[in-house]
């Protein structure tokens, strides 16, 4: 059987699937740089754009679009949909869940509906130092003998906390600094430090875990919590990291999983690094040594046992040291019975890698996988494993690589336009090997077989603000994000029994109005420089400010929250770079953007504060 392609108009590029070992085989599969064709260009058609029948896993694929959550059969015509929409998963039982808001960065608790839309069951989070966010798993608790849900929070953490177990003053909350989660929590002397609560089916509390009992530092030996060598503790956290003050979302940490088999917890940080903790314990236990991390992976310079990303004298970018995840997402293991079974997956947007053109990767890790390729019984320290050099081809404009000898599959495209999201994002093994992607900030959703090819590929053509388009034009800053999309089998109980007859494309059977005109999203400008000083711009209802202030915080108008790349509330010296760079179309003068870094850095933690932005005279990064 024959593959099914759209007969499609797009900006594409086809390359030949050319292999290059990048790692010591393993017994099952190896490490390889592929370049594979994927969607190179935002503007196209949208909906389905490639199915190859004979390799693709056949299913259904659930994913949320701007507030409801929409199933599809492989040639994307719609089956069934659901008044809730930000990360739904279907569970055992059946039923879907997903988060109370259409917002991953912050909701209130979680919701249960059965096949037709009705809620059987609802959580909030009433608790006032808490705020649930990104990700959640329901498990079932052998302890209880009963389901529960675990899910990420942020627990309120004051200055005077922060100070009493060691943090450096110059990066404690700072008074009046507030951070996100709508604003909930860190604000007044507040940060926030993410939490693992797990809650029974009645809303009551029976475990949780947090970072902040899990702390060292190296500065006051007068503390419990002191370490003379940061490197002696891979098992804690850092709490004075170089360049990043405890100040408002922390760790944003913005995923996790639950190993049943196990009975650990992996949770991942936006900052660089995933760990992985016991469920094995009380609560009482959890915040002792039993609940110090089991494994860790992404940048052993956070634990002093690895190099950080460098730059060069005249400010070039000179290496990316031991850093092997930035900004990643979707944490998670691979489940028994699939392919790669025990290992670990996770969707690495390529955040602060130090490369030119930033592009996102999906890495297999085994966390077991020893210096010499055999496994061990146990987790094995990431440097313990050691590093495999990896150069590029110049064109590529990336800096030559240290790859963990733990990664044992990537998929990744010759460049950021072929394969890029910088917030969000997932992936997911399948029964067959192949692996699906969602590129969050594309709608991007995509299936690839274990050596890197295309079997299928489809675009969301769902919109908030322009309804159900056909066609979405690169203006149009992540209109038809998604941020994450599944495949189930038709055997799966959410689907066994259940009316799956295609509906029509969602193009065709959604009926989602548009709110905006895509065309009239540009203010019009004079025809001529005579014509601009007659030129009056549109008068600002409460409507067009709306709209102007979503475009600022789409295109990257608010300048302090275009260069807070990574949400974490400061601007690191590398943010500024980039940019820079953007600024001045690809050039950049180093050494007057360090100058200038340090001339809005007035307290000299090594980042930029929003305060501080808003302090900073005209021309050097503030509004004033």
């Amino acid at each position: 059987m024959k593959a099914t392609r759209q007969n499609i108009s797009r900006q594409r590029t086809h390359r030949s699937q050319k292999k290059t070992p990048i790692a010591l085989l393993c017994v099952l599969c190896a490490l390889l740089w592929q370049n594979v064709s994927a969607y190179e260009s935002l503007q196209g058609p949208t909906e389905l754009l490639y199915w190859n029948k004979e390799k693709a896993f056949n299913g259904y694929t659930l994913f949320a679009a701007h507030g409801r959550s929409y199933l599809i059969d492989m040639e994307g015509q719609f089956v069934n949909e659901w008044p809730i929409g930000t990360n739904p998963r279907f569970l055992d039982n059946g039923n879907l869940l997903d988060a109370m808001q259409d917002d991953p960065s912050s909701f209130k608790g979680f919701q249960e509906l059965d096949w037709d839309g009705n809620v059987v069951w609802t959580y909030e989070e009433k608790r006032p130092n808490h705020a649930p966010h990104h990700d959640f798993v329901r498990i079932f608790n052998k302890k209880l003998n009963a389901p529960t849900t675990l899910y990420i929070s942020g627990k309120t953490i004051t200055r005077e906390m922060a100070l009493a177990i060691g943090v450096d003053p110059a990066k404690a909350p700072s008074e009046g600094g507030e951070g996100n989660r709508g604003g909930r929590l860190a604000k007044g002397g507040k940060t926030m430090v993410d939490a693992i609560v797990e809650v029974d089916m009645d809303g009551s509390v029976v475990w949780e875990w947090c970072f902040f009992d899990h702390l060292v530092q190296n500065l006051d030996p007068n503390k419990p919590n002191y370490i003379e060598n940061i490197a002696d503790a891979p098992g804690r956290l850092n709490m004075n990291l170089p360049g990043k003050g405890m100040r408002g979302d922390w760790l944003h940490c913005n995923s996790m999983d639950y190993n049943p088999e196990l009975d650990q917890v992996a949770i991942n940080s936006v900052q660089g690094e995933f760990y992985v903790i016991n469920h094995n314990t009380t609560t009482e236990e959890a915040r002792g040594p039993k609940g110090d991390f089991l494994y860790r992976f992404g940048d052993p310079a956070r634990y002093e046992q690895g190099d950080r990303p460098s730059i060069n004298e005249n400010w070039t970018k000179g290496s990316s040291g031991h850093k092997q995840i930035g900004g990643a997402h979707d944490i998670q293991w691979i489940d028994a019975g699939l392919p790669g079974a025990g290992n670990f997956l996770i969707f690495n947007n390529g955040q602060y890698l130090f490369e030119q053109t930033a592009q996102s990767y999906i890495y297999e890790i085994d966390g077991y996988r020893k210096a010499d390729g055999s496994k061990s019984a146990s987790y094995v320290n990431p440097p313990d494993a050691g590093y495999v050099r990896q150069s590029y081809h110049p064109d590529m404009h990336k800096v030559a690589r240290n790859l963990s000898n733990q990664l044992v599959w990537l998929y990744g495209s010759k460049s950021n336009q072929g394969f890029f999201s910088h917030i969000g994002a997932g992936c997911q093994r399948l029964p067959n090997g192949n692996t699906l992607i969602c590129s969050d900030t594309e709608g991007h959703f995509f299936e690839v077989t274990p050596e890197c090819k295309l079997v299928w590929e489809y675009i969301n053509p769902i919109t908030k603000e322009f309804g159900v388009l056909k066609t979405i034009g690169d203006m149009i800053p992540m209109a038809n994000s998604a941020f994450r999309c599944y495949r189930y089998a038709a055997g799966h109980p959410a689907l066994k029994g259940k009316g799956l007859t295609p509906k029509g494309l969602i193009t065709d059977v959604v009926n989602r109005p548009a709110r905006k005109d895509p065309a009239e999203e540009k203010f019009p400008q004079p025809n001529s420089v005579d014509d601009a000083s007659s030129f009056v711009k549109p008068e600002r209802t409460t409507e067009s400010t709306q709209r102007s202030k979503m475009l600022r915080l789409q295109s990257g108008g608010d300048r302090f929250s275009r260069m807070d790349s990574n949400s974490d509330d400061s601007v690191s010296f590398e943010e500024l770079c980039a940019q820079e760079r953007e600024k001045r179309g690809g050039e950049l003068d180093a050494g007057r953007t360090k100058r200038k870094f340090d001339e809005i850095d007035t307290n000299k933690d090594g980042a930029i504060s929003k305060e501080e932005m808003d302090k900073a005279p005209k021309g050097k990064g503030g509004r004033k």
